[in-house]
């Protein structure tokens, strides 16, 4: 073989190797959602996390690294802008050419309106389709202002099936020759959560006649996944500080309505808990809705959904 030949192979060989190493540059916002970017990537990843473990993504401010990942990325996935306000200006200023996807307008998710009252009996509604059509009226006892959407809707299974598939499609746009890989991945990832769907049924099971307080309103979603609704929330999905007649209330409930258990969150304020707590025969445990102890990757979301079920079922 001439030299020549020998060349042009190694050119050609040397720019496929190049085209197979250049994975696109991939941020995501929370933990759950960064989990099943990560699982569709696969050996293309791992995507770039955001708000890190422990932090709120209602008031996290962007780190230097982390602003850093947004300017570089050319795909920012993120739940929306309800729940990372801050975040979302950032990626306007530094991510102004990055693809943009925001899950909760992606077509087949299910969405849900705040709860406004800090006793939900009644208050479970419909799920509405396709983004932001429909919404609830403003205003409550805490004055708040906060959008029409109950943000936290990775806690429901079905909308990371869309979500698999919604990531798979959006990195095969910018990344063409892996298009299958991406598909593969999501085929995986939707096999695992029908599996997973099916043990936290049969873990609830066994407890479903019984009672439970959120400390934070943001569970309605894993509620109507497995159709096990709380009666009511210490503090509204927006994580603002309830107001004292919330507070009543809430005590109120638990002293006379038999609730079991009261879930309180890592993040949040624990003397709320004991005044809820106080003087009844309830008992508390603690669950998070990111799986902040979790380590961030693949597993994250599966492990984050079986580790509620878990916690709701022991704590009952």
């Amino acid at each position: 073989m001439s030299n020549a030949v020998l060349v042009v192979a190694f050119v050609i060989l040397s720019a496929f190797s190049s085209a197979r190493a250049e994975a696109p540059a991939v941020a995501v916002d929370i933990a759950p959602l960064h989990s099943l970017v990560t699982q569709v990537m696969g050996r293309r990843g791992p995507p770039e996390l955001i708000v890190p473990s422990g932090a709120s993504p209602h008031n996290h401010a962007l780190r230097p690294s982390e602003a850093q990942a947004l300017q570089t990325a050319d795909i920012v996935f993120l739940i929306s802008d309800e729940l990372t306000p801050s975040l979302a200006d950032r990626i306007d200023t530094l991510a102004p050419d990055a693809v943009r996807i925001e899950m909760m307008a992606v077509s087949g998710t299910t969405v849900l309106p705040f709860r406004q009252s800090p006793l939900f009996e009644g208050q479970n509604s419909a799920t509405h389709e396709e983004g932001h059509e429909e919404g609830h009226e403003e205003g409550h006892e805490e004055g708040h202002d906060h959008g029409e959407l109950d943000p936290h809707a990775w806690l429901d299974p079905s909308n990371a099936v869309v979500w698999l598939d919604a990531i798979a499609v959006a990195l095969s746009k910018l990344d063409p020759q892996f298009a299958s890989t991406y598909s593969v991945n999501a085929d995986s990832g939707k096999k695992e959560l029908m599996t997973l769907v099916t043990d936290v049924e049969e873990m609830l099971a066994p407890v479903r006649d019984r009672s439970f307080i959120v400390f934070h309103d943001a569970y309605q979603y894993f509620e109507d996944a497995f159709r096990f609704h709380a009666s009511g929330a210490i503090s509204l999905g927006d994580a603002s500080k309830p107001a004292p007649g919330r507070i009543r209330k809430i005590h109120d409930l638990v002293d006379e309505a038999d609730i079991t258990c009261v879930l309180a969150e890592p993040q949040f304020n624990s003397d709320l808990v004991a005044t809820v707590l106080d003087g009844t025969a309830a008992r508390s445990s603690v669950m998070d809705p990111l799986g902040s102890h979790l380590q961030p990757g693949p597993d994250l979301y599966y492990e984050l959904v079986r580790e509620l079920g878990e916690t709701l079922a022991d704590c009952l």
